[in-house]
């Protein structure tokens, strides 16, 4: 036991870089909760419009953070080396491939927003209008589009902030955020204090207000506070960047931006099997993910702080104390997904009740919040084990594990269900979720081996 318990002095010092992380993740998924909600009290297509064109920018976002954290592998091992031009190295790196990354995906959604809506919508369900549905998402799609660039700079400072143990900062900076994205949703959604009610377009304005406030905050208090944060001093001033450190970034970054975004992609693509059981179902798996989002901070913030603590490890050259620490985090995230399972199961079958939409969405919602409730420990195991592997840059073999298991076992397991089964989306939903263990039993050994433990900076 002794193996996967730890002393006090441990919980503390995790929970010290957790805990903001988590309050940050509960604020911000706690107010998109009361925006979903706001969304879902104006009707079925508008919650349907905006959950789809989110599961697509979830792509993009998750590209990014592919991207920063990537790079965010050197920069945490440079940090526990007191090296600050490594660090602010790595922080112009971020910032040239996200903005790179920002220009792609800017041209995909203005070209193929119709196209890539549209894969969500099917008939199969007494449930909604499907072109209202369409016409929904476009239009808060297009005032979307104008906050992802603050939103990728943002990450950048934030990511880089939080690897090198500034984790306050990032989270004061997202309550200011959702606090104004909040109000604002109320204002513009139901047209308050004189303002017409914009519905969709409104809850769009409001955060990409949000996102640029947020921007502002994190860019200003990091200029402005040089002696906490020197790597942050001359980022800017004669922005060069070794090529032989970009190349070494970009070979570390690319699989795992490959793998968020493949990823993200292939969990878009999970739910347009499950589209096909009617736009009920599509109403309904945005109510479960919105509460599953605020039960799920807990072991989220576990896989960030394994990362920042067991990186800096790894940098300072202590591999068995990494890999000892990488264990008993591990164990923490399971048990705090467990304990989130627990509460999400409990309150699943009132959640529902607060969306104005049908009976039948009302029941599915319920029914997998419960099945998704029951296999959070799978869910927390899983997260925790994904960044112990890439804590020591094995960002092949997280490519490998995650997105490659997701499009090679888990999406053509759904799409079976989907078009060669006729059963309903209870019995579905369980098994795509159940497909999982495959991959917990492959994050063990690969975990177990411990061939992941290593320090990438010797040779940067």
């Amino acid at each position: 036991m002794k193996k996967y318990i730890a002393t006090k002095d441990f919980y503390k010092k995790v929970m010290l870089i957790a805990f903001p992380i988590m309050i940050q993740n509960g604020i911000s998924n706690f107010v998109s909760l009361l925006d979903n909600i706001m969304i879902g009290r104006v009707g079925t297509e508008q919650m349907s419009g905006v959950s789809i064109v989110n599961q697509l920018i979830f792509v993009f976002i998750l590209c990014m953070f592919g991207v920063v954290s990537g790079a965010g592998i050197l920069g945490a091992q440079y940090y526990g080396q007191k090296n600050n031009k490594g660090v602010r190295d790595v922080l112009r790196i971020k910032l040239v491939m996200v903005l790179g990354a920002l220009i792609i995906a800017t041209v995909v959604f203005l070209t193929m927003d119709k196209t890539l809506i549209s894969l969500y919508l099917h008939e199969g369900s007494e449930t909604g209008n499907l072109a209202d549905t369409l016409r929904y998402g476009q239009e808060y799609l297009r005032v979307m589009l104008i906050g992802m660039f603050p939103m990728a700079v943002e990450m950048s400072y934030s990511s880089t902030l939080r690897e090198c143990g500034e984790t306050s900062v990032p989270m004061k900076a997202s309550i200011v955020a959702v606090l104004v994205n909040l109000v604002l949703n109320y204002i513009l959604i139901f047209g308050k204090l004189g303002m017409p009610a914009l519905g969709v377009v409104g809850a769009a304005i409001a955060t990409v207000v949000s996102r640029y406030i947020q921007m502002i905050y994190v860019v200003a208090w990091a200029h402005k506070n040089i002696a906490k944060v020197p790597y942050i001093e001359g980022v800017y001033r004669q922005f060069s960047i070794s090529w032989n450190l970009f190349a070494k970034v970009f070979i570390l970054t690319l699989p795992l931006m490959l793998n968020e975004t493949l990823w993200s992609a292939g969990v878009a693509a999970v739910n347009t099997c499950y589209s096909y059981r009617g736009l009920s179902v599509v109403a309904a798996i945005n109510i479960q993910s919105t509460i599953y989002n605020i039960f799920n901070i807990m072991y989220i913030a576990m896989g960030d702080a394994l990362a920042i603590v067991v990186g800096q490890e790894l940098g300072a050259g202590n591999i068995e104390k990494a890999k000892d620490t990488a264990t008993k985090i591990i164990v923490m995230a399971v048990a705090f997904a467990s304990l989130g399972g627990l509460f999400m199961f409990g309150i699943s079958y009132i959640f529902p009740l607060v969306y104005n939409t049908t009976d039948e969405v009302r029941h599915i919602a319920g029914l997998v919040i419960r099945i998704t409730a029951c296999c959070m420990p799978i869910h927390g195991f899983l997260h925790a084990t994904y960044f112990a592997i890439r804590s020591g840059g094995k960002t092949v073999i997280t490519f490998l594990f995650d997105s490659v298991y997701l499009w090679v076992i888990a999406f053509p397991f759904a799409y079976f269900l989907a078009h060669y089964t006729g059963l309903s989306i209870g019995p579905m939903f369980l098994s795509c979720q159940l497909i999982d263990l495959l991959k917990v039993a492959v994050g063990y050994f690969i975990f177990r081996s411990g061939i992941w433990a290593r320090n990438i900076t010797e040779q940067a």
